[in-house]
């Protein structure tokens, strides 16, 4: 049923993949699916506030990412799995839907949390995936 799985992952918070990396590998197992992690490092937003950071900040925090993901795949995804990393640079939600559309996913697979009041007004990362994407989206929540 599923060709390729998109987990997103924020390597700083364990929270966001604890309870949902398993069950993307299950998945991956069954169906015999690709399997691709995503971390996005956001950008600045504006050129002001990423002039409150030190030059080259930002391609250290890419090649750090790198690093812990390429550690996330070693420790938590079995060998047998045909598994890839990807990092992009930007807007969250943004990323997450241009990666599962470059790669041709066809589930996408994310941690949440339970709404709080201003995620109702304001709409996290999760939800505004599920409203825009094109793929099948799984919330795995706590």
């Amino acid at each position: 049923m599923y060709r390729s799985i998109l987990i997103p992952v924020d390597l700083g918070v364990g929270e966001t993949w604890k309870k949902a990396l398993p069950v993307a590998v299950r998945l991956a197992q069954d169906w015999k699916a690709e399997l691709h992690i995503l971390t996005v490092v956001p950008d600045f937003g504006f050129p002001l506030v990423g002039s409150y950071f030190p030059e080259g900040f930002e391609k250290k925090a890419l090649a750090h990412s790198k690093e812990a993901l390429d550690k996330l795949l070693e420790n938590e995804v079995p060998a047998e799995i045909k598994a890839k990393g990807h990092i992009a640079n930007g807007s969250i939600y943004k990323e997450i839907l241009e990666a599962a559309n470059r790669l041709k996913s066809d589930l996408i697979i994310l941690a949440s949390h339970r709404p709080e009041m201003t995620d109702y007004l304001l709409g996290p990362n999760a939800a505004r995936v599920a409203r825009h994407a094109n793929q099948s989206v799984m919330i795995v929540r706590d």
